[in-house]
């Protein structure tokens, strides 16, 4: 069975950082694309990150490019998602996923996505 177990969320004021990991089990993690979503209150789950299964790629969302930076150990089959210069409009609950598909690279979907993180919560204050 797969598993993914998010960890790291939390309360943080305007400007400061968080790091959020996801560990995978269940899974040859490193043979699989991931991805973080976050769904911000009263809205959509929308994209954030993704990083290819080889780490070599990665995308970001507008809304984030430039102070989020996501990446991978696959020796601790474990996704993180550094996150800086926090805003007020990052408050959401962030969820991991894993790619339903061996070798990809990344997509911005989360229908491509077939197993996720029970989410956690992270609020940035103003």
């Amino acid at each position: 069975q797969v598993q993914l177990v998010e960890s790291g969320g939390g309360l943080v004021q305007l400007g400061g950082s968080l790091k959020l990991s996801c560990a995978v089990s269940g899974r040859t993690f490193s043979r699989y694309a991931m991805a973080w979503f976050r769904q911000p209150p009263g809205k959509e789950r929308e994209f954030a990150a993704a990083i290819s299964w080889s780490g070599g790629s990665t995308y970001y969302a507008d809304s984030v490019k430039g102070r989020f930076t996501i990446s991978r150990d696959n020796a601790k089959n474990t996704v993180y998602l550094q996150m800086n210069s926090l805003k007020p409009e990052d408050t959401a609950v962030y969820y991991c996923a894993v790619h339903r598909s061996r070798y990809s690279d990344y997509d911005l979907d989360p229908y491509d996505y077939d197993y996720w993180g029970q989410g956690t919560q992270v609020t940035v204050s103003s």
